[in-house]
């Protein structure tokens, strides 16, 4: 389970605006990283456009399962995950990042903000706490320990049989 992007963006009238990323490229060789951000930038932006107002969505691209959510105040974000990553921690993620990202950043930014303009640096945090759903996400954990502990059992009533 690994997440490789995040993203945050303005939903313009014609074409979405970058205005912060995150990148996490360290299981790719040095010589692809660029292409990699690159790929990653643009289907960003490419479902960010192609999502209307007020939605969520899961969009599977190559082996990479893309994860928006667009606002109703024309904000977005998008994950990169890998196929194995849980759909509900990366909305969850968006919900956060997007929900500080807009106490952060005024509005008046968001239209003509660009990655050296907007001053957010929250999201290298994030992708590094996200890469582990379970230590990340309350639900997930506890979900890892009903999984231990029905085995614990399992084995125990086994055991007695």
């Amino acid at each position: 389970m690994k997440l490789y992007s995040l993203s945050v963006l303005h939903k313009g009238a014609s074409k979405a605006n970058l205005l912060k990323a995150a990148y996490d490229l360290s299981s790719f060789s040095f010589f692809q990283r660029s292409s990699v951000q690159e790929f990653m930038t643009f289907t960003s932006s490419l479902i960010v456009e192609r999502s209307s107002h007020g939605s969520r969505a899961s969009v599977k691209e190559q082996e990479y399962l893309c994860h928006v959510y667009v606002r109703n105040d024309s904000l977005s974000a998008v994950v990169i995950a890998d196929n194995e990553y849980p759909s509900r921690v990366c909305f969850t993620l968006l919900d956060k990042v997007l929900d500080e990202f807009s106490k952060q950043v005024d509005r008046i930014d968001w239209p003509s903000g660009s990655p050296t303009t907007i001053n957010y640096t929250a999201l290298d945090g994030y992708l590094a706490k996200y890469q582990n759903p379970r230590e990340a996400d309350a639900m997930s954990k506890v979900q890892a320990e009903l999984d231990e502990t029905k085995i614990i059992l399992v084995s125990s009533v086994n055991y007695m049989i």
